[in-house]
């Protein structure tokens, strides 16, 4: 049965994008400055990212490449990761 259901979520996705794409537009972020609503779509959009699907959108890639290299962003993704593995940040 997923076979036959996934083209219908990756329609659905590759929609959204379209939308998120449309609304970034050539800004950097989202609501002007940098905000906890991008590094939490910074989060999403990186789980997409293996599947070649932001390649087809040129500002979320780029979007991504500058959220992931906010200090901010490596801070919370090390805090993150300390949760998850037990392991303490490095940063």
């Amino acid at each position: 049965w997923s076979a036959q259901r996934m083209p219908l979520v990756e329609d659905r996705v590759r929609n959204r994008l379209g939308q998120l794409s449309r609304r970034l537009g050539d800004a950097d972020w989202l609501d002007g400055a940098f905000s906890a609503g991008d590094l939490m779509m910074v989060s999403v959009l990186l789980r997409l990212k293996a599947s070649g699907m932001l390649d087809d959108y040129p500002n979320l890639s780029a979007y991504v490449a500058r959220g992931e290299a906010r200090p901010a962003y490596k801070r919370a993704f090390d805090a993150q990761l300390a949760v998850n593995t037990g392991k303490q940040p490095t940063g």
